[in-house]
């Protein structure tokens, strides 16, 4: 993994932290560490900031990104997973309803993470597991994990400009009079659980999800939701709110013979790949669409 820049005229003025800045969106805590690993390269030669070498047009810096990682805090567990695709730098998985993104006290060693460590381990990859969505326990779908610290850190710096997509489907109780909208509801802890989440107006956490309806029937419909926010529980809390829980959601609305795990699925993903610079977007229709073909 190596970023690569050819000086132009106006650079050799400047020092390298600010050319890394404006040409890679480098930190400063990520350029500390690059140093740290002697990562940063001028014309082959290790760049020591205490002695700046002279710069010149086309001189080329090279950022190597390959530096080994302490991964041990996650346990290697082989762990079956749908790779939906993966490059040098991304990982993309389709996560199953039931198994949580992070290790817990109750899923210390079969989390998606551990699998990834597995993985990892498997094609040489000593790096830290970075997941950059998050998903809950119960519910499925894309998620995306980087391979170093930098591309975590530009995919996480989209997530704050709104430049990430991430789109739903749901299913969810119910008929809806209207067939677009957007649910701004703040978000905030219910009093008493460290795990549900509730409406208290005028209080919580700014939670925007806009909603289309696809398809109904029986007293069900198929919903796309657009977070724009990503509070814990978003889609669930709003919909439980505005009288349409999700299908099989135990939390915030009631079990359901239909299908397993919560009708809740991260099925649509777009962002800017942050190597290539142009938009990638990812698919993936959960199994229990079928309920509406």
């Amino acid at each position: 993994m190596y970023l690569e820049y050819i000086l132009k005229q106006t650079d050799t003025s400047e020092n390298i932290k600010n050319i890394l800045q404006k040409q890679f969106k480098i930190s400063s805590r990520l350029y500390q560490k690059l140093l740290r690993h002697s990562s940063i390269k001028i014309n082959n030669n290790i760049y020591y900031e205490k002695v700046p070498p002279k710069l010149n047009k086309d001189d080329l810096i090279r950022i190597d990104l390959n530096y080994e990682e302490d991964n041990s805090n996650i346990v290697p567990t082989p762990i079956s997973m749908d790779i939906i695709y993966e490059d040098e730098w991304i990982l993309v998985i389709n996560k199953s309803s039931g198994i949580p993104i992070h290790p817990s006290n109750l899923h210390y060693k079969d989390s998606l993470s551990n699998g990834v460590r597995y993985y990892f381990d498997s094609i040489g990859l000593k790096k830290k597991i970075r997941p950059v969505n998050r998903l809950d326990l119960n519910t499925s779908g894309l998620v995306v994990f980087a391979k170093c610290e930098y591309i975590h850190s530009i995919l996480s710096l989209q997530m704050q400009n709104k430049k990430f997509v991430k789109k739903y489907l749901a299913i969810v109780e119910g008929i809806f009079e209207k067939k677009n909208g957007t649910i701004d509801l703040p978000i905030s802890r219910k009093q008493g659980s460290i795990i549900e989440r509730c409406i208290i107006p005028n209080k919580g956490q700014t939670a925007i999800t806009h909603y289309k309806v696809l398809k109904q029937t029986n007293n069900l419909s198929l919903v796309e939701c657009t977070l724009e926010t990503g509070r814990t529980h978003q889609i669930r809390v709003h919909m439980s709110y505005i009288g349409h829980p999700v299908l099989a959601d135990s939390l915030y609305g009631m079990h359901s013979d239909l299908i397993e795990g919560q009708a809740l699925h991260s099925y649509y993903i777009k962002f800017i790949h942050p190597i290539f610079n142009k938009e990638v977007e990812f698919t993936c229709i959960p199994s229990w669409y079928k309920l509406f073909q």
